[in-house]
């Protein structure tokens, strides 16, 4: 049976393992994980009750992509994104272009960001104390100014809320062991490196990401989604200037828009007008016909 779950998106016949901002997770046996990306769409921490058309089929389209590109740098736990190879009870009717079948993995508490250019909370952080991440800068950097290497600079979610709180790399340690910390900063780094140059290629910038792990079998293993537009700040290389704000290829309209208002960013959230909820669609979906030289239209549920 096929039940609505939450805004724009469609739940198969399995139980439920978590829902999130996004995606909604399933267990699909066998060592298997589902997960189902919706179009929901969050600022602030908080949900939008309107959806942005195929945002869940975007986000699925170009991790599916990037896991392909990327495999030589790690492993990933991603199985299929094709509905005939799941249990037939969980062929849900809408499920088509926004599904992930995966190996089940101990995801790690570490979350990976790799920043490339100085900007948002880093440029913040920059402008008060010259530090980023708590470690000093050169002096004179603008904003979105590159840096000098990537820098991986980890978090992990707040115990109170839903934020995500900066760590030091020493923190990380203590979460995860030196050997696995180290793994992760140095797969991280590779993985952004790769990802950037490509993107490069295809007329993107991408300022930073958020990578996030688990172990299979022991295996290190990237998981979730990878250099989408919910987890990375993707920016026209020819309209990148150092010393302005670039444009960014994600849920940038939905922000300004809500920033414009006098909305105390708690729930309820106040009503998307049409134009922001089709500028914001366009905006993904132009990310992902541009960065992969493939048509939306092409993937599965159009």
């Amino acid at each position: 049976m096929s039940v609505a779950s939450g805004s724009g998106g469609v739940a198969p016949d399995l139980p439920l393992v978590a829902s999130g901002k996004v995606r909604d997770v399933y267990d699909a046996g066998d060592g298997r994980l589902l997960l189902v990306a919706s179009d929901r769409i969050s600022a602030f921490d908080v949900v939008m009750a309107e959806s942005i058309p195929d945002k869940g089929r975007v986000l699925t389209a170009m991790s599916a992509f990037w896991f392909d590109q990327l495999e030589s740098v790690a492993a990933n736990h991603l199985l299929s994104t094709d509905v005939a190879d799941l249990p037939p009870s969980a062929r849900a009717e809408g499920l088509e272009g926004r599904i992930m079948l995966c190996r089940r993995a101990e995801m790690l508490p570490v979350e990976c960001i790799v920043r490339g250019y100085l900007t948002g909370s880093a440029w913040k952080e920059y402008q008060s104390a010259g530090t980023m991440h708590g470690s000093p800068l050169p002096a004179g950097l603008v904003e979105a100014a590159p840096l000098p290497e990537p820098v991986f600079t980890p978090s992990t979610k707040a115990e109170v809320g839903d934020h995500d709180e900066n760590i030091s790399f020493a923190r990380a340690v203590e979460l995860v062991g030196e050997d696995l910390a180290n793994q992760l900063r140095d797969t991280s780094v590779a993985l952004y490196a790769a990802g950037a140059a490509l993107a490069y290629e295809r007329g993107f910038i991408i300022a930073d990401t958020k990578f996030e792990f688990g172990l299979v079998d022991g295996e290190l293993v990237l998981a979730d989604e990878v250099l989408t537009p919910d987890s990375s700040r993707f920016w026209p290389a020819d309209q990148w200037v150092p010393g302005s704000t670039p444009p960014s290829f994600d849920k940038q309209p939905v922000r300004d828009y809500l920033d414009g208002l006098d909305w105390d960013k708690t729930p309820p959230p106040p009503p998307l007008p049409a134009e922001v909820v089709s500028a914001t669609a366009a905006r993904y979906r132009d990310a992902y016909e541009r960065l992969t030289g493939r048509s939306l239209a092409d993937w599965p549920g159009a």
